[in-house]
């Protein structure tokens, strides 16, 4: 397993998601909009990306989403340019929330089709607008995969149809049990040389790699939600074994995150 150092002198944060609601922002390129109900866009009234921490909200369209999304961007692409195909693929994002992560990272690979997915199908009207405004045309339309659920695991395509898949946050405001289900459907869906990758905080061993993680695991658990909080490596690494993937490398992100690369056992 190789294990990468983040970089320094950058201040980045992270975000959960959940399900989208009305009067919330909707992420556009150099700036967040705004939307008055669902599918309407006020360009009128503009997110400021230099405010303080908003209030913590996973909805996906919340101010707090927003403002952690527009930072944790691009050390999330510095990891994606190093490590998508070079040659056309497709390429799977679960839990995409929004929309506003695969709708960034799309225009910097032409030569790859992006496959947004959620659990709650009430998003996937701003994800296919917010696709549609950006001009996105290498973005399918979202489809329904609930890591639950496995009848809805291969939605996405058939077996082995993905390079790579990557879920952005999503741990920290879910069960650890859905991670049974993300690598069963990963194993199911990944070509054999792809890979899976996994950001956010974790916990290492059952510990806490700096005092600020530990602050934002309090902080999700005092909101009385008892799947909030961060979880192990371990467990996540436990739950790949059982499907034939194992950690490849684990990159330091900004802010205490990490990058977790899974791939197939050889």
């Amino acid at each position: 397993m190789l294990i990468h150092q983040r970089p320094s002198g950058v201040d980045f944060f992270c975000a959960p998601f959940a399900a989208i609601e009305a009067n919330t922002p909707v992420y556009f390129p150099n700036a967040l909009y705004y939307a008055d109900t669902i599918g309407t866009v006020n360009y009128h009234k503009e997110f400021d990306m230099n405010q303080e921490i908003p209030p913590l909200d996973p909805h996906p369209l919340s101010e707090y989403v927003a403002w952690a999304g527009g930072r944790n961007r691009e050390p999330i692409l510095g990891v994606l340019k190093d490590k998508l195909p070079k040659d056309p693929e497709r390429i799977l994002e679960m839990a995409s929330g929004s929309g506003m992560h695969i709708n960034y990272f799309a225009p910097h690979f032409d030569h790859l089709h992006f496959q947004p997915s959620d659990r709650d199908i009430e998003v996937f009207d701003n994800i296919k607008k917010l696709t549609g405004n950006l001009g996105n045309d290498n973005i399918a339309d979202p489809v329904h995969l609930d890591l639950t659920d496995p009848e809805t695991w291969f939605n996405p395509g058939p077996e082995k149809s993905f390079a790579a898949i990557f879920c952005i946050n999503i741990f920290q405001v879910a069960p650890i049990s859905i991670a049974d289900g993300m690598m069963q459907c990963a194993a199911n869906l990944l070509k054999d040389d792809g890979f899976l990758l996994i950001y956010g905080p974790f916990r290492i061993e059952g510990q806490f790699s700096t005092e600020s993680n530990k602050t934002f695991h309090e902080t999700l658990s005092s909101a009385g939600v008892s799947e909030w909080g961060l979880k192990d490596i371990a467990d996540l690494k436990k739950a790949a074994a059982k499907h034939g993937l194992e950690l490849k490398e684990k990159i330091d992100m900004p802010s205490n995150n990490f990058s977790l690369i899974f791939g197939k056992i050889a």
